[in-house]
């Protein structure tokens, strides 16, 4: 008999997280060997690995990219890795095999998307709710979010409003900022990803009001507030006095009298950590160097001349004052550490009656000042974001202006010195540590607030919200809107009767020659809701879900060799054409009407565009119409990307259609059906013995043709490979 917390386990949520960026793993993670490997892994993997052992919580995937480069370890190129029982690290391909930055990811967003929904329907089942980490993230999950159907949640890290903020402070214009960061791109994603979550979760109070109340699309009621937490089996104060752990031999190399006091600093080696600072601050102060060493915790290196310019630059000036200071002997930086030397290190600082110092310019959390707080470690941290609310709740330390080299020099000799303040923070950090930041409270807290929004997201009406079955249908229905699945309501209502019992693993699409707001509008006139993809403006554009959104994949694919005004400058020289109206004009689609002329070849039109090297398709229907799209974009090639992305045999998907512009989408697949009402332009493919004509005409003609060819059989579904 299974317990209460089992059955609770196996109905739980299924969460699906992305962290984009950095070399993310789950062992021995590789923190401060650039900037982009730095507290944001760990805190995801940390989440996962909590979230996991919540008994509401069935199943974590956490998303990342996958990579191939011999700069970096194999794991690193694994597709999954297993973090606990219940939780798992996916790794996607996204642009180049090879690692790259942030800033350099941008164009690939659309690849990650789609190789994300090609696992989920290999999963058959779609998470329960989408995290996205940082604005690359962000942008990810809202638009997986609008395809599934499923509510989204947020979490910025740092935004990028207040990095830009920052840096035009200290001299940077727009377009350095641009060219460096790529910060409008960033700015956009954060605002989209605000925009369409339903739970922004941050780690302070400083963030909810400050940081992200700057975004246009900030809702402060959709915010939650929750703090990281620290795993208390690593992280607590030292049994004895002056403990020398192995990696205490690697920093004592650099030191004349190791067993003094140590001034801990732990960060990866970026500007914004301003370590530069605090090497001046000791550097200038004879006192300091007198009450203890300076030791450096600055991630892992070889060499600093093969690191990034960011992190090379920042060693190099470190280099550069211990020389200038002559603290050689004071002074130590070594070159490697592993995760599991960290808790050590915070714990050998504490033995001594150190001080760990966090002198960054801005620190949305600040993970580091938690560990050294569990550790019984006193802590002087930089007054903005994070550290002035752990500092307030943990009671062990002093908050310091990351500029005011006075102050710094000033708080750092009094928590050297002052025995009795010392002891008084050491006790109240580790105490006060555990009780408001632990990774138990954190995931109780992250899993009540999901089952918060999902609560509400079914409560929606108004939005009629559905759930996305593409992960999980085996087979589709594809048919033309006008002249075939509308028309007839008798035989249209017992069609979609047979599609609800078959809802699952039989999924319906339209494609059409109409906009997605002239389709939406005729559906809704025949009481259907929207099916579960839709290909829309003659196969040129193409959505999924409600509200729809728009596979942006697809538009960027057939842009290829498209020169749309060069076609209207040709074409305008064309006896008979007649541009439609505006509201027919699309990015990826040219519409006219043709004056009645029984001369009017389609041939002549395709000669023309050839003749002027134009790569289009020349589509013409019902003896009236003519539109020019794309070489790549048609109903056909549509339904084609469509097979490829969602992993559906062509010989799963049935097309329908009774015109002209369904011709190519007809002999695109093996089950093809012509309904009885069709247009006279499609009789030359009567001998086509893959095309079934129906006697019957619209909805009745669809059910005919799918009885032929046996396509409602549940034993004919076959699954995915």
């Amino acid at each position: 008999m299974s317990s209460p917390n089992s059955s609770r386990k196996e109905n739980g949520l299924y969460i699906a997280m992305i962290s984009l960026h950095g070399l993310v793993t789950g062992t021995n993670i590789e923190l401060g060997r650039d900037a982009d490997t730095g507290g944001q892994v760990k805190y995801v993997i940390d989440l996962s690995k909590s979230l996991s052992r919540n008994p509401d919580v069935r199943r974590v995937d956490l998303f990342t990219r996958q990579i191939f480069d011999k700069r970096i370890d194999d794991r690193y190129s694994e597709p999954k890795e297993q973090l606990e029982e219940n939780a798992y690290l996916v790794r996607v391909p996204c642009g180049p095999r090879r690692y790259l930055h942030k800033e350099a990811l941008w164009p690939h967003i659309e690849q990650f998307i789609d190789n994300m929904l090609y696992h989920f329907s290999r999963r058959d089942r779609v998470p329960d709710v989408i995290h996205g980490h940082y604005a690359d993230a962000g942008l990810i999950a809202s638009r997986l979010a609008a395809i599934l159907g499923i509510p989204m949640v947020f979490t910025g890290h740092s935004l990028g409003r207040s990095k830009k903020d920052r840096l035009m402070e200290k001299g940077s214009s727009e377009e350095q900022l641009e060219r460096k960061y790529k910060i409008g791109k960033r700015i956009e994603a954060e605002e989209v990803a605000i925009d369409s979550a339903q739970l922004v979760i941050t780690s302070t109070q400083q963030e909810h009001k400050e940081q992200y109340a700057v975004y246009s699309n900030y809702k402060k009621t959709l915010t939650k507030v929750i703090p990281p937490g620290v795993d208390l089996q690593d992280f607590y104060p030292p049994k004895r006095k002056a403990i020398r752990p192995p990696i205490f031999k690697e920093i004592s190399k650099f030191l004349h009298e190791p067993d003094k006091p140590m001034i801990l600093a732990m960060s990866r080696p970026d500007e914004r950590k301003n370590i530069r600072t605090l090497i001046e601050v000791y550097g200038e102060n004879a006192e300091l160097q007198k009450l203890a060493n300076l030791v450096l915790i600055l991630g892992n290196r070889d060499r600093i001349l093969d690191m990034d310019k960011g992190a090379s630059r920042v060693l190099s000036r470190l280099l550069y004052a211990v020389d200038g200071y002559n603290l050689y002997g004071k002074i130590a930086y070594p070159k490697n550490h592993s995760p599991e030397d960290v808790p050590d290190i915070y714990r050998s600082a504490a033995s001594r009656k150190g001080v760990f110092v966090n002198p960054a310019l801005t620190e949305p959390f600040g993970l580091t000042i938690i560990e050294a707080a569990a550790s019984g470690l006193p802590v002087v941290a930089t007054k903005d974001g994070g550290p002035i609310e752990i500092l307030e709740k943990c009671k062990n330390g002093l908050l310091i202006d990351p500029l005011d080299k006075e102050e710094i020099t000033d708080s750092l000799i009094k928590a050297l010195t002052d025995r009795k303040q010392w002891n008084s923070w050491s006790r109240s950090g580790a105490r006060l540590s555990a009780k408001h930041y632990t990774w138990e409270g954190h995931a109780r807290s992250y899993a009540r607030s999901i089952k918060s929004v999902l609560n509400n997201w079914e409560k929606k009406t108004s939005r009629k919200v559905v759930r996305s079955k593409l992960p999980t249908i085996r087979k589709l229905l594809f048919t033309d809107l006008d002249g075939t699945l509308l028309g007839d309501r008798e035989s249209l209502s017992e069609l979609m009767a047979v599609l609800k019992e078959k809802e699952g693993s039989i999924g319906l699409g339209i494609a059409t020659g109409r906009t997605l707001s002239s389709s939406v509008k005729a559906l809704k006139e025949w009481s259907l809701a929207l099916p579960n993809i839709m290909v829309t403006c003659v196969g040129s554009e193409i959505y999924y879900g409600l509200p729809p959104v728009q596979d942006i994949a697809y538009r960027k694919h057939i842009n290829y060799r498209w020169e749309p005004d060069k076609v209207r400058k040709i074409l305008a020289q064309e006896p008979g054409l007649k541009l439609q109206p505006d509201s027919e004009q699309r990015e990826h689609k040219i519409s006219y009407v043709i004056d009645p002329d029984p001369d009017f070849s389609r041939r002549q039109i395709v000669d023309t565009m050839r003749r002027n090297k134009l790569a289009v398709q020349v589509i013409y229907s019902h003896g009236a119409y003519l539109d020019i799209l794309p070489l790549r974009a048609s109903k056909g090639h549509a339904i084609r990307y469509l097979a490829m992305k969602w992993e559906l045999p062509m010989e799963n998907i049935l097309v329908i259609g009774d015109s002209g512009n369904d011709e190519e989408m007809l002999l695109a697949s093996n089950l093809s059906v012509v309904v009885g009402n069709c247009s006279p332009e499609l009789n030359h493919l009567r001998d086509d013995e893959g095309i079934y004509f129906a006697e019957s005409s619209y909805a009745r003609g669809i059910l005919e043709g799918a009885e032929h060819f046996d396509f409602f059989n549940d034993e004919r579904d076959s699954d995915r490979k």
